[in-house]
């Protein structure tokens, strides 16, 4: 039985004390619920709760009720095969230390309305930059004039099959916005991937962020799975 994962959620990364992924492979069944309430039984009256299925079914919005959670978040997994077009613009590997500053004005700036990615640290950015999976190579900066434009940083899941290629985050500063960025940033991410061998490429995307889901549609990609938040206070 593969057990639900539960993570805490630091108080800098949103309105949430606890919350629990549940696993694609872990069945909804009695046992996950079990686990789900004894994570709610050590939680203080008035915080706040959230439930990620990977995923989601239908069904899943009944077990989620029966526990006592309401949906609030879908964000789909998008995918389309490799190799694409190339890209026409140029971009270069990310250079720890000497591109961190840049980075995060960038990204915080690009997501300052995103409760994952927004608000990132150079202590946040040490901690991904440590994790198994992070490669410089597919870390891909585009700049103009000196400056950062934008930037596409990629992750490969090895232990997918296929093994599967993520563009993990994608970002265009604000004062290039309007210049058609997205798409190439999109292309070099995939390009860099694609010559890893990798033959599936993939992203998460809100589902109500239409613009987006529409640039990603006119690059190939079609909505493969939800992952379903859900959210719950504690009486």
């Amino acid at each position: 039985m593969v057990s639900v994962t539960l993570t805490v959620v630091q108080p800098d990364q949103g309105e949430f004390a606890w919350s629990i992924t549940v696993d694609p492979v872990q069945p909804r069944d009695d046992n996950a619920a079990r686990q789900i309430r004894a994570v709610l039984s050590r939680a203080e009256a008035g915080a706040s709760i959230q439930l990620w299925i990977e995923r989601a079914s239908t069904d899943d919005d009944q077990y989620a009720a029966e526990l006592g959670f309401q949906p609030y978040r879908d964000l789909w997994r998008m995918q389309r095969s490799l190799p694409t077009d190339r890209s026409p613009i140029a971009t270069r590997a990310f250079v720890p230390v000497a591109d961190d500053d840049e980075f995060l004005r960038v990204n915080n700036r690009a997501f300052h309305w995103h409760p994952e990615q927004g608000g990132l640290t150079r202590q946040d950015l040490a901690d991904r930059m440590a994790e198994p999976w992070y490669d410089a190579e597919g870390f891909r900066l585009h700049e103009q004039g000196g400056r950062l434009a934008g930037f596409c940083w990629t992750k490969v899941h090895p232990d997918e099959t296929p093994p599967g290629g993520e563009i993990y985050a994608i970002a265009v500063d604000p004062d290039f916005h309007g210049q058609g960025l997205g798409k190439p940033m999109t292309l070099a991410g995939l390009d860099h991937l694609a010559d890893l061998g990798l033959t599936v490429g993939f992203l998460y995307v809100e589902a109500d962020n239409l613009p987006a889901v529409a640039t990603y549609r006119g690059l190939g990609f079609d909505h493969h799975s939800t992952n379903r938040a859900y959210r719950l206070i504690v009486e």
